[in-house]
């Protein structure tokens, strides 16, 4: 995938650029965002002012899943009341990179039917030992604290939303 990057300078306010206006619309995919209202300044430094240029995409942005730990892996996923799906991954792991979005938007098309969990292989090697995992990405679906099925590797979402379908 390609994609066109800009770069955008802005000059820094000084006393001659104060009232100068900048053609901000020039440049797609950004905003303007209006300062923040400062609560109680408990600091001695200045606040900033001005405005901030952000991404327009992150009002859009994906919430990822939470992640599972040793610690609360009975709670979420075995007492769950709903079916669970479990993605595998680790950091460094590539195809885990490329299936993160998928399962991101499973959690968002699936929510209050379904709940998505990701556990982090190398933070919580003994659940990966407890289930088996040899190979990352694996996506575990479990129902009434049972494991149901298993799917391994960066698989399209269709292959997912099929294996789903039939636990819910």
């Amino acid at each position: 995938m390609a994609a066109l990057v800009q770069t955008l300078v802005v000059p820094r306010p000084s006393a001659s650029l104060r009232s100068t206006s900048f053609p901000f619309s020039n440049f797609c995919g950004l905003k303007i965002q209006p300062p923040r209202p400062s609560a109680k300044l408990t600091s001695t430094r200045k606040p900033r002012l001005g405005c901030r240029i952000v991404c327009e995409a992150q009002d859009t942005a994906v919430k990822a899943p939470p992640a599972v730990t040793d610690t609360n892996w009975q709670s979420l996923v075995i007492e769950s009341d709903l079916p669970v799906l479990v993605e595998f991954w680790a950091p460094w792991c590539g195809p885990c990179r490329m299936i993160h979005p998928v399962i991101d938007k499973l959690a968002q098309q699936y929510a209050g039917k379904l709940k998505v969990y990701k556990v982090n292989t190398d933070e919580s090697p003994s659940i990966a030992t407890q289930y088996g995992i040899r190979s990352i990405p694996t996506v575990m679906v479990f129902k009434n604290g049972e494991k149901k099925e298993a799917v391994i590797g960066a698989v399209p979402e269709s292959t997912l939303t099929t294996c789903l379908e039939k636990f819910l």
